[in-house]
C-alpha cells in the first residue's frame, strides 16, 4: 500500500479473487468514502461486465452491492458463478439414497 510520511492518506482495503487454480490477491490504498466498485476497479481483477455492471462480490463472505463503501482494512471478494445447484445437489443425493 502506498504510504505518505509514515501514514495512509486513505484506508487500506484487500480485493480477493479465488480462482480454481490460484488466488488473486491485490492490496489497495484507497481514498476514504470509496465503493466496492472503486477498489474492484482500482485492483483490476475484475472486468465490468458489457453493461458496466460486476458480477456478485461481497465483503467479509457477505454479499454487498457494488454501491457499498468501504472502511478501513475491508476485504472485497469477488465470487465465482456456481457449477451446480447445492440445492438440487442435496435434492439428487437424497433421491438417490431412498432408491
Amino acid at each position: 500500500m502506498a504510504r505518505n510520511s509514515g501514514r495512509r492518506t486513505g484506508i487500506g482495503v484487500e480485493v480477493i479473487h479465488a480462482l480454481p487454480q490460484r488466488m488473486e490477491r491485490v492490496l489497495l490504498d484507497l481514498p476514504r468514502g470509496c465503493t466496492v466498485a472503486d477498489a474492484l476497479k482500482a485492483g483490476g481483477l475484475l472486468r465490468p461486465l458489457p453493461r458496466g455492471e460486476f458480477g456478485r462480490v461481497g465483503v467479509w463472505g457477505k454479499h454487498v452491492a457494488p454501491e457499498t463503501r468501504l472502511r478501513d482494512m475491508d476485504r472485497v471478494e469477488i465470487y465465482r458463478p456456481l457449477i451446480a445447484d447445492p440445492k438440487q445437489v442435496r435434492r439428487d443425493r437424497a433421491a438417490k439414497a431412498r432408491s
